[in-house]
């Protein structure tokens, strides 16, 4: 018999997500969103997310990211004009959850098909209850929620996208 405490059980569901500003702590929710998880930990281990743009970001609403194809600066495929419209080529099928859109929230974008999410995710910069239940929330922000809030934004004409974007320096499992 041995105690297993929330520390020793969070830490592999920690991830660090390092911006310009600085380093934001992220708790990931394996319980309720397990295979989005699972995806967003083999793209970050893999370094998939390293380089990848802020392509959209709506003040007051969300920062997106995550277009391993066209989104990420160091690609050949990199194209600012095609980021959002890629990913890793593995969709993931929804595991709507109880869990609220609040500020600091991250889940996970996707096309009209709600089995469509791949690489591409969303943090919340504000409370959005429209979400809730029709896209997977997989983690919170826990730390440095002031880092995503210093995130570029878009062009509010131009449903957000970003000249000279912000992006994901590097992602990892604490």
């Amino acid at each position: 018999f041995f105690l297993i405490t929330n520390q020793s059980i969070a830490q592999e569901n920690i991830m660090i997500l390092k911006l310009k500003d600085g380093d934001v702590k992220i708790e990931l929710f394996e319980d309720v969103a397990p295979n989005h998880v699972k995806r967003i930990k083999e793209l970050a281990d893999s370094g998939k997310y390293d380089n990848v743009v802020f392509h959209r970001v709506i003040d007051g609403f969300m920062a997106q990211t995550g277009d391993v194809k066209f989104g990420n600066s160091n690609n050949d495929d990199f194209d600012l004009r095609r980021a959002g419209t890629g990913g890793s080529g593995q969709n993931i099928d929804a595991e709507f959850n109880d869990t609220p859109h609040k500020k600091g929230t991250l889940s996970m974008a996707r096309s009209q098909d709600p089995n469509s999410a791949d690489s591409q995710f969303f943090i919340c910069f504000d409370d959005a209850p429209h979400l809730d239940g029709q896209y997977t929330a997989w983690g919170e922000v826990i730390e440095g929620m002031e880092f995503v809030d210093s995130i570029k934004m878009g062009d509010p004409m131009k449903n957000g996208s970003v000249e000279d974007p912000d992006k994901i320096i590097k992602m990892w499992i604490e």
